[in-house]
């Protein structure tokens, strides 16, 4: 039995503190610790400190314990692509997107960006990611593979599409159905690894392939399924013109079986009140992506309407399409966001999103997303004066939150003090 003693200041959640008083779910101790037995969380507070017995103690002085962050929508094929100059959503996909996804079919050039997608991911504090992989079936066995070889938990699919792409990245409804059924039976619950059956968007796939992939799900429903949804505007009438028998851009996935509670929507911006009330209904979650959403001009996501109709939202970077690869930028941005919507987020509520908001998103939160006796012990340790310019300001602060929100809003990879995954340290 290995045990492993975690001291610091610890923040966990009792609730959600999008639907609570803040003040009411949250737990922080400045004098916390968090014991780690065999990659497992097993005690907290001065329980811990009581069962550490001989177990290797790691003090971290001021700096804040808190879960892994958790990326719910990504991918990781548009790593090399991410920062990418001036176009809006089908533009973007046409112009950078598809030529760089058709690359993945070389499973040594997928095997090096994965690799590099995740050790990117853990510099920045991320434990787990949900992603998009390309239509070829080497590319998901390559990210697998490397979240395999970290312990990581993960969520991927091989991304489907039959029309409206370059010939190099269509497939056709039955290898869709094929390919995927087959990768689910490899990977689906194999060590940390979830799979997510994973249309790209309504527009580029047939009626006859979501059907083929609706079909898929309900044989599978333990599976997660993710796609796009109403991210920009001109995307909304394009699904229009593809689909004028439908009641609204949800309606393209509802009718084929693609609406339920393992559904994962990213985006999800620019919403009917229908589409608000079937997605509450089933259960379902969308994923708020605030520096993609403004890097490419989609719009500004209603977090706090969504979450009075009771739709669970998880918070994600979007690489490419997102501008950074640090959850911390994106709290960032999704408190900008929150103000352009007349919101003012408080820390907690950040903080929350990106752990184990995102957590219950992906169906997870029994394992990841919380410090919590029985989870896995995905951790990430913030320094809260981690350059000059945050630590003047944080050296002014009168309780926890004055000294978080400023590595919220400025802090980057240099506030990572420390990652664990499984239980297992991950950086030098």
């Amino acid at each position: 039995m290995t045990q492993i003693l975690l001291l610091g200041q610890t923040l966990s959640f009792a609730g959600n503190p999008l639907t609570s008083d803040w003040a009411e779910v949250v737990q922080f101790d400045s004098t916390g610790a968090v014991l780690i037995t065999d990659g497992t969380i097993t005690a907290m507070g001065a329980m811990a400190r009581q069962a550490a017995g001989n177990a290797e103690v790691i003090d971290y002085g001021d700096a804040l314990i808190h879960a892994g962050f958790v990326d719910a929508h990504m991918h990781y094929p548009q790593t090399r692509i991410i920062a990418s100059w001036g176009k809006q959503l089908i533009d973007w996909l046409n112009t950078y997107t598809f030529p760089e996804e058709a690359r993945f079919g070389d499973s040594t050039y997928a095997e090096q960006v994965a690799n590099d997608t995740l050790d990117l991911a853990l510099a920045h504090g991320t434990t787990t990611l949900t992603s998009y992989c390309t239509i070829h079936p080497e590319s998901v066995h390559a990210f697998f593979d490397a979240a395999a070889q970290r312990n990581m938990a993960v969520v991927a699919g091989k991304t489907c599409m039959d029309r409206n792409a370059i010939p190099a990245l269509q497939d056709t409804a039955q290898s869709a159905y094929d390919q995927s059924k087959a990768l689910i039976a490899e990977w689906h619950g194999k060590g940390r690894a979830r799979y997510a059956i994973t249309p790209r968007f309504s527009p580029t796939s047939s009626p006859e392939q979501l059907a083929a992939l609706g079909a898929l799900w309900h044989e599978h429903p333990d599976c997660l399924m993710q796609t796009h949804l109403s991210e920009q505007h001109a995307e909304i009438a394009w699904v229009k013109e593809l689909f004028p028998n439908a009641q609204d851009y949800l309606d393209t996935y509802e009718s084929f079986g693609l609406l339920g509670a393992k559904g994962i929507y990213g985006h999800a911006i620019h919403l009917e009140p229908r589409e608000i009330d079937m997605l509450a209904e089933a259960g379902a979650a969308v994923v708020h992506c605030p520096t993609s959403n403004t890097f490419i001009g989609s719009g500004l996501f209603d977090l706090m309407g969504l979450a009075r109709a009771g739709v669970a939202t998880g918070l994600a970077t979007d690489t490419g399409g997102g501008s950074s690869f640090s959850m911390l930028r994106t709290m960032a941005a999704a408190y900008e966001v929150g103000q352009l919507r007349g919101i003012a987020l408080h820390p907690a509520q950040l903080m929350w999103l990106a752990t184990a908001g995102s957590a219950r998103a992906l169906h997870m939160q029994d394992r990841i997303g919380n410090l919590t006796p029985g989870a896995d012990a995905d951790i990430t340790v913030l320094d809260l004066a981690s350059t000059p310019a945050i630590a003047q300001r944080t050296a002014r602060a009168e309780d926890i939150w004055q000294a978080l929100f400023p590595t919220l809003m400025m802090g980057d990879d240099r506030a990572i003090k420390d990652v664990w995954v499984s239980g297992q340290r991950m950086l030098p």
